[in-house]
């Protein structure tokens, strides 16, 4: 069950919709814009009456009016928050959803196709794969996404191009004025394509509190593999919905891997994978490292539509003082997925007293030839532990971040880039330290 929002946003939606439709975009675009607009006044914005987001109450977040559609300043954007170090990368910037070509650096890499998403309509992929995978869920803010986004990245790789180094792409949120943003991403890995993806989220210093409602389409086509990061480091003033749709072929390869930490007050992550050919692998990872009052909630869907394929999906939450974290990971296995192989593990490590998680790994099992599992723990941090390691002299914040690092480690070991790697337990370290 949902219900629209307050008069005066709806109102501001409606107009920008308005606006949108006397723009001159192709026909199948405006068609697209209006059912999603038409699915959208119908269902609304999700309350917690609706089963998939009784922890997640946005309330509080679209009770308000924004600026939408704002022009952005790029002058003296400071970009040094999403480094990291030792990552040898491409570059591509989004400043408040908008492609922004000075600050990327792309060197000409051939079978490399990047560009504003707003210009990609004429693309053969774009017309073939756009909201063909998003827009079949069941999220409301999907429809909002496709009715209104403004901005946005299209990104390919070439059949059979394998980059010569990984895509960094930062996700820069500023603004003196509070704002609301829909980016639409659509990337398509054609076959035998390799690429690596590492999306870093960033707040510049002094930017007005901001909403985020981004929505990435994934195609990896046959025999293709992607390493995919998301690294959310943005600041308080940011908060995100964010829906990314993977779509594989046979003998395709995707791996996600999901990081937040302390900063954006309100994130909320779908995840969904349809493995719709024989012989396709997918693993989906997250570490969770949360603090003050954020709140952070993952959702993914695995769905084998096939037989002969594998996933693999392991979340650690970390919530510290009054954080709280959700998890609703969920399996499918249609009945012509025999012989799939699907794993799901989620534990949960509670720092502090106010600490809130709420977890719910499902499995749903219509074939009779699978292995399969599922799991979830939880447990507060072990002063036992810290004192072990106290009396043999190490300090206690070292033997804090040396505890978490243990409890992530199945998580972190598993990511392929060695620089993200490193940053990440970085990130974990600093974001233990005692204010």
């Amino acid at each position: 069950m949902s219900t629209t929002v307050a008069n005066s946003l709806f109102g501001q939606l409606t107009s920008t919709f308005q606006e949108l439709e006397a723009t001159n975009e192709p026909s199948f675009l405006r068609t697209l814009r209006q059912e999603a607009f038409a699915r959208f006044q119908k269902e609304g914005f999700p309350t917690v009456k609706n089963e998939e987001w009784k922890y997640t109450n946005i309330h509080p977040l679209v009770s308000k009016t924004y600026l939408l559609n704002e022009d952005v300043d790029v002058a003296d954007i400071d970009l040094s928050k999403a480094d990291i170090p030792e990552l040898d990368a491409h570059r591509i910037v989004l400043v408040n959803g908008q492609y922004v070509l000075a600050f990327s650096s792309l060197e000409d890499e051939v079978g490399l196709k990047v560009k504003p998403i707003e210009e990609a309509a004429e693309e053969v992929n774009f017309q073939k794969h756009f909201a063909q995978y998003a827009d079949k869920s069941d999220n409301p803010l999907v429809a909002l996404n496709t009715a209104l986004y403004t901005s946005g990245l299209y990104l390919e790789v070439a059949k059979g191009k394998v980059l010569s180094k990984p895509l960094h792409i930062i996700h820069v949120a500023t603004g003196k004025q509070e704002f609301f943003a829909q980016t639409r991403n659509l990337y398509v890995i054609e076959p035998n394509a390799e690429v690596e993806i590492v999306e870093s989220f960033v707040t510049v210093e002094g930017a007005a509190h901001n909403l985020h409602n981004k929505v990435t389409e994934i195609v990896v086509e046959e025999n293709a593999k992607i390493q995919h990061y998301y690294l959310q480091t943005a600041a308080k003033e940011s908060n995100y919905f964010t829906h990314t749709e993977v779509y594989q072929t046979r003998y395709s390869l995707y791996n996600n891997y999901n990081c937040s930490f302390p900063g954006a007050s309100f994130v909320r992550n779908n995840i969904n994978v349809r493995l719709d050919a024989e012989n396709v692998e997918s693993h989906l990872y997250g570490i969770n490292l949360l603090a003050d009052k954020q709140l952070v909630d993952n959702h993914t869907i695995v769905d084998h539509l096939k037989p002969n394929c594998e996933s693999y999906e392991w979340y650690k939450n970390i919530p510290q003082e009054e954080s709280t974290a959700v998890f609703n990971g969920k399996i499918f296995v249609r009945q012509d997925a025999q012989k799939t192989n699907a794993f799901q593990q989620n534990n949960n490590m509670l720092m502090g007293d106010k600490a809130t998680v709420y977890t719910k790994p499902q499995l749903e099992i219509f074939a009779d030839d699978v292995k399969c599992s599922h799991g979830c723990t939880m447990g507060q941090f072990e002063d036992d532990s810290l004192f072990y390691l106290r009396a043999r002299g190490i300090g206690e914040e070292s033997a804090r971040i040396l505890l978490v690092h243990a409890f992530a480690f199945d998580v972190t070991s598993r990511f392929s880039n060695e620089a993200v790697r490193n940053y990440v337990e970085g990130l974990v370290a600093k974001g233990l330290e005692r204010k």
